[in-house]
């Protein structure tokens, strides 16, 4: 890898931003949008509108960015009419053209993965917090939790849509619709509904062709969800619950022959051959499971054993679609996971058990963006600058994806990370100076020091007999 090699790929940042200008519209909200990406990319700890402001934005007026510099971001983010869809779409054109083909040579193509992550909260102003499941921590918390659809291609995974889950409280709560500026149109729905919404909006925009959805159990137990793919013609391998059941032979074979007392023929098949995912697995023979080599992780080949049996789904009171029932368990037999897909009978156990291992590269971007580009560092409260956040962040993550793609013809090996580290040096992260360094301090104290008298102001409002007992 030479240095010429890495300032080119750095200065690829300006051609690649030069796809998504026309998203933006004015030509001050194309510069912010600029801004806003390098600050991603640059600033150190956490990336919110005013840190990029006061390090990146450029001077007014002979003088160092201020206030109003961070307030014209802020603007940007939040109340700025740009529409994310328009950037979306140009994420999946971009997509489909550097990250798609090396799909080609792939057993399982172009995997559309769908997927959730929250961010903690400290308080419950912001749009669709309140007291919900947190995935990433395993129990209920005071979290933002938006549904995420990702694309993944052999040489990377990129963000193709994305909606905030709004819970039922705030849904039907019109004051605080109102404050959040959540849209008219947006209605309480389930995470499985917004999913669907996201590979609907994706399909139609004709960029991004899927050849596999992958999900995991909250969407794999959702009958109303994997209807919807087949009806919509998708092929899915879904995680699902070791509770939920299947019929183990053909529902058709199973309704009784005899008339009921009324004469009428039976319509409905008996239930007998109805089991878990869980007891189905139990009785697995040993020689049903197969060894199978994920990838190549850094400790060496992740291996995971697995095995599949054709079953029908339960679809409410009626039989479903024949599907395949899958079992994946780690090699000390600790644990058993279940995943459901709609394969034909021909489709190998190997291909679906690598399209079940592409998760892991959605957990990857979600970490790194998080770590690197600011993805839970959002401080806007509105519906429309969580969804303005996460498309830029969106946009930043791929540029280091293809930028790291150009390196690796020099560097295999290259991470992610480094590939940032790399990049980031490329590129310059802003140096303060002294000077610079005491007025971004200044402006801080002057700022929380306004903030503290307005609250303080409030507090003695509200507290009027106890501050006049206090004499505060």
């Amino acid at each position: 890898m030479t240095g010429e090699k890495l300032r080119a790929a750095a200065g690829r940042l300006e051609v690649f931003h030069h796809r998504y200008e026309n998203s933006f519209g004015r030509i001050e909200a194309r510069e912010h949008s600029r801004v806003y990406v390098r600050g991603l990319l640059l600033c150190e700890q956490r990336r919110t509108c005013e840190a990029i402001a006061l390090r990146l934005a450029t001077p007014r007026e002979d003088r160092s960015p201020d206030r109003r510099e961070v307030q014209a971001m802020q603007h940007f983010l939040t109340e700025s009419p740009w529409d994310y869809h328009p950037v979306q779409a140009t994420t999946q054109a971009i997509f489909a053209e550097e990250l798609a083909p090396s799909a080609a040579a792939s057993p399982v193509g172009v995997v559309g993965v769908i997927d959730e992550t929250g961010d903690e909260k400290s308080g419950t102003h912001s749009c669709g917090t309140g007291t919900q499941w947190f995935g990433r921590v395993g129990k209920t918390e005071v979290c933002q939790v938006g549904v995420f659809l990702l694309g993944v291609a052999p040489r990377g995974v990129a963000l193709l849509d994305h909606q905030r889950f709004l819970p039922k409280d705030w849904a039907h709560d019109p004051t605080r619709r109102k404050k959040a500026h959540v849209p008219k149109e947006i209605r309480f729905r389930t995470k499985p509904q917004i999913a669907l919404e996201l590979i609907r909006r994706t399909v139609a925009n004709g960029h991004v062709a899927f050849d596999w959805i992958a999900a995991d159990s909250l969407y794999g137990k959702s009958g109303e969800f994997l209807a919807g793919l087949e009806e919509l013609g998708h092929r899915y391998v879904a995680e699902t619950a070791c509770h939920i059941t299947f019929w183990t032979c053909d529902p058709a074979t199973q309704v009784p022959s005899k008339r009921s007392k009324y004469g009428k023929p039976p319509t409905r098949p008996l239930r007998d051959a109805v089991r878990s995912a869980a007891a189905i697995a139990a009785d697995l023979p040993e020689e049903a499971w197969q060894p199978i080599v994920l990838r190549e992780g850094a400790k060496g080949p992740l291996v995971a054993q697995f095995a599949r049996l054709r079953v029908w789904s339960v679809r409410g009171t009626r039989p479903g679609p024949p599907v395949w029932l899958i079992f994946r368990r780690e090699l000390d037999q600790a644990k058993v996971k279940y995943y459901v897909s709609n394969a034909a009978e021909d489709v190998s156990l190997d291909t679906l058990a690598l399209v079940i291992a592409t998760r892991w590269r959605v957990e990857e971007f979600f970490e790194a963006a998080k770590e690197y580009l600011g993805m839970a560092d959002c401080e806007a409260r509105g519906w429309s600058s969580w969804h303005h956040h996460m498309s830029l962040v969106g946009v930043a993550h791929l540029y280091v994806t293809l930028v790291r793609q150009d390196l690796r013809e020099q560097a295999p090996e290259l991470s992610l990370d480094a590939a940032y580290r790399l990049i980031c040096d490329a590129l310059g992260r802003p140096r303060l100076t002294p000077e610079d360094s005491l007025r971004i301090t200044k402006y801080h104290l002057h700022y929380n020091h306004q903030a503290h008298q307005s609250h303080r102001k409030s507090w003695l409002h509200k507290q009027q007999r106890l501050a006049q007992e206090l004499r505060l």
